[in-house]
């Protein structure tokens, strides 16, 4: 039945989270804008930053106001002040820089995708489980408000049967950007497609066939790439590029109402809820891009002060569960991450 009002999200106030402390690995463009989020709406303490070397760790910590400056990553998990380490660095960096902090003990929030691939992500469940600590990937579209006025309507079986899934998202990037080298994992599955992929799992689970075409990026990496996924009575097309803008946004279509959520439906943003009679659910918010991280720190806090080691809003089956649909995305589409694993040595 349509219902008369949409529902109230029961994500808490990010301020009331227990703080920790906060070891930021990398000092890259994600790392300020999780560190800014996080000291404008949280009680987290960011205690330090660790970097490849001194100067650019001193820079950082100037910039997240960080007590402390490492100029190793070693020395950053080593950190007895630290409580958490937030995984920043580039796609095939996460691995090694995750069983770092695993290894010295630390709670750990990992960078999405938390591997180039399922068997990476599985690796870093087996070390986190074996030593007892806080693990999660940072796919923070999950912990936003409007994700939990999603997931209570098709709990609630406000749209029928759920019947199809539409996701994109598509950016223009500069020449130089780290997103057209094949030795960081470029191409746009690990960095936009990951949120189509991990939208269409969310709604509709793993598919039974998954059918996927690429064209290449003029620096030889992948620059576009269409998915179809299909069940015997669901289908979902995702498609993502860095070769130019596409309208990013999603839709959730079943047999009694449909969700069109407006454009970067990943972030914080507008949503309509509407039936084949005509009426209409409006989702309105301030479009806050990411400021909207500190969602997903906030749940972090609260699991591990609680003494949990992972979340139900991004459970760690989940994670993998995702990456081996990009795997099977990647397989039928012809390309692999090769560069990308030599590069790390």
């Amino acid at each position: 039945m349509f219902p008369s009002s949409l529902p109230t999200p029961r994500t808490l106030p990010s301020i009331e989270a227990p703080p920790l402390k906060w070891g930021i690995l990398g000092t890259g463009w994600i790392a300020d804008q999780f560190v800014g989020a996080v000291r404008a709406h949280t009680r987290q303490v960011i205690q330090a930053v660790g970097s490849r070397d001194r100067v650019s760790a001193d820079r950082a910590a100037a910039r997240f106001g960080a007590s402390t400056a490492h100029g190793s990553y070693e020395a950053l998990v080593s950190d007895p002040a630290v409580d958490v380490v937030y995984v920043a660095t580039p796609h095939n960096f996460h691995l090694p820089h995750a069983l770092l902090a695993i290894g010295a003990g630390k709670h750990v929030l990992i960078e999405k995708p938390v591997g180039l691939d399922a068997g990476e992500a599985r690796a870093i469940h087996v070390a986190a489980t074996a030593a007892g600590v806080f693990c999660m990937e940072a796919m923070w579209t999950l912990f936003l408000p409007k994700f939990d006025v999603l997931r209570q309507l098709l709990a609630d079986g406000v749209l029928g049967e759920v019947r199809t899934v539409l996701a994109d998202m598509g950016e223009s990037f500069d020449p130089g950007h780290r997103i057209f080298d094949a030795t960081l994992a470029g191409g746009p599955l690990l960095d936009l497609g990951t949120y189509p992929t991990t939208f269409a799992h969310w709604v509709l689970g793993m598919p039974d066939d998954v059918v996927a075409v690429g064209t290449p990026a003029p620096s030889g990496v992948n620059g576009q790439l269409g998915a179809l996924l299909s069940w015997p009575d669901r289908v979902a097309e995702l498609h993502c590029t860095i070769l130019g803008e596409s309208p990013t946004t999603a839709t959730i279509s079943g047999t009694a109402a449909v969700i069109e959520i407006d454009r970067n439906f990943y972030r914080p943003g507008n949503f309509t809820l509407r039936d084949g009679a005509g009426r209409t659910l409006r989702w309105e918010e301030p479009a806050v891009d990411h400021e909207g991280l500190h969602f997903e720190a906030a749940e972090v806090a609260r699991r591990i002060v609680d003494g949990e080691t992972g979340s139900p809003l991004r459970p760690f089956s989940d994670t993998i569960a995702t990456l081996e649909l990009m795997d099977r995305i990647r397989e039928s589409a012809g390309f692999d991450f090769t560069e990308a694993i030599a590069a790390r040595g």
